[in-house]
């Protein structure tokens, strides 16, 4: 069925559908009004004020992502943090190293957040704390080890972030310690 959503006018005789509308009496002042209304619902449902959201620390990135389930960035020019919310990667230049974590917690796959008071990754619901190397701090909270990374590579002004290749520091700390790039 075609909307035609009509003008909002004092008269409400001439509120209502237009001629290509069945019964559709909605305005445009009103469908607007339900959007907005829809946005703050969800909003609200993140546990987040939209002061918080437009005041977070770190920039949101998408990468470019292929069939063979790599991501090309381009390599960030400054420490910080970059987070891929799409793709589940973290991608952080810091100490003259970039490397790319997992979005997820290793306790219980929680989306990490980034604060940038204190320069450490946190996890919202067992308050388990990591360094920009990814480093679990110990007695911070659930979590027992530290953020899995992913194969990352250079390749000129680009890093290419492998999604097939997910390192742990327990399992394999070999693979894990190699897995950054130098800039």
């Amino acid at each position: 069925m075609k909307h035609d959503l009509t003008e909002d006018r004092n008269d409400p005789g001439q509120e209502g559908p237009g001629p290509d509308c069945q019964g559709c009496s909605i305005s445009r002042r009103r469908a607007v009004m339900e959007i907005v209304a829809g946005l703050g619902l969800a909003l609200a449902a993140t546990g987040l004020s939209d002061e918080k959201l437009l005041a977070q620390p770190f920039a949101a990135i998408s990468g470019l992502r292929n069939l063979a389930n790599t991501i090309t960035y381009p390599v960030p020019t400054a420490d910080g943090v970059q987070i891929d919310k799409a793709n589940d990667v973290i991608l952080v230049r810091w100490g003259g190293m970039v490397r790319a974590f997992n979005l997820s917690c290793t306790h219980r796959n929680t989306a990490l957040k980034w604060d940038d008071r204190t320069e450490q990754f946190y996890c919202t619901k067992h308050r388990s704390r990591f360094t920009t190397a990814g480093e679990f701090i110990p007695r911070s909270g659930r979590a027992t080890r530290a953020m899995d990374r992913f194969a990352i590579t250079r390749e000129g002004a680009t890093v290419r972030v492998d999604l097939n290749a997910l390192y742990q520091a327990d399992r394999n700390a070999a693979a894990w310690n190699a897995a950054g790039v130098a800039v």
